[in-house]
């Protein structure tokens, strides 16, 4: 196979969930300039996302869901299958956490977490997961031919560095990283596992890719000690997982399934 055939994705029907964030627009981009056909699943489109509407008419459309209602990711799979086909390839980006500026309760002490934020996040970030590929992914076993990528973090590999913020509560806030967000995204591996041997046959991959943080106009403080501790010394660009996404829906990776793919700067490696 001939290195341009290998990531070749010219003839893939590609679904991002989250599609309106960061990472999500660069990942449909990314697709949407090799030639695959792709839809963006979000609950309203952001305004980097209308640019590819226009700038893709006709290999891109943009799907209005909520991840955590099955009845408009099976609207949106029928609205898939009308325009494109049946899809090929399914990235479950989606996913919610909270802020540095969300209510002091939510980024407060483990023991005053509220459980009303536990549950929002585990909808989103693990529930969203599972009901795209219940619905998704079923139509790609049907039809034997499919990638899933899953898209978690390294903080469901490892414990989220509470030091990093140490700077925060030296000026008197009472700020600690979440719990839920780490639960949520460690559960993405077992599913990626349970669902890589469940459709193995069915000529289905499910990979998961486990990244680190991207920069997005952090204040400086916090910068300065996130680059301090990853080896790298920077945090990704937002354009620096896209290779990763290809290779995981390209034939490049055709042996690979319930692997998990770490794209971190190193971070884990400590």
């Amino acid at each position: 196979m001939l290195p341009d055939e290998l990531f070749d994705v010219s003839s893939e029907i590609v679904l991002v969930t989250g599609v309106s964030g960061q990472l999500g627009g660069e990942y449909a981009k990314t697709f949407l300039q090799r030639g695959a056909c792709v839809v963006g699943l979000d609950l309203r489109p952001s305004s980097f996302i209308q640019t590819l509407i226009a700038d893709y008419p006709d290999n891109f459309f943009f799907s209005g869901v909520d991840v955590t209602d099955k009845a408009t990711l099976q609207r949106s799979l029928a609205d898939t299958v009308n325009h494109f086909g049946t899809p090929t390839v399914l990235i479950n980006n989606a996913a919610i956490d909270s802020p540095p500026s969300a209510p002091p309760e939510e980024n407060g002490p483990f023991e005053d977490y509220p459980e009303d934020s536990w549950d929002r996040v585990m909808d989103v970030n693990l529930k969203g997961v599972y009901l795209c590929c219940q619905v998704f992914g079923a139509a790609m076993a049907n039809a034997a031919k499919g990638s899933i990528i899953n898209v978690a973090s390294i903080y469901g590999v490892v414990a989220p560095d509470q030091s990093l913020y140490e700077y925060r509560r030296q000026r008197g806030e009472t700020f600690y990283k979440p719990v839920a967000y780490s639960v949520s995204k460690s559960g993405i591996f077992n599913m990626t596992r349970y669902l890589a041997v469940y459709w193995a046959k069915k000529n289905v991959r499910v990979n998961t890719l486990t990244i680190a943080g991207v920069f997005n106009n952090q204040e400086r403080t916090f910068l300065d000690v996130y680059c301090g501790r990853i080896p790298v010394g920077r945090m990704a660009n937002a354009d620096e997982y896209n290779g990763s996404v290809l290779f995981l829906a390209s034939p490049a990776s055709g042996y690979m399934t319930g692997a998990n793919l770490i794209i971190d700067g190193g971070w884990t490696a400590i």
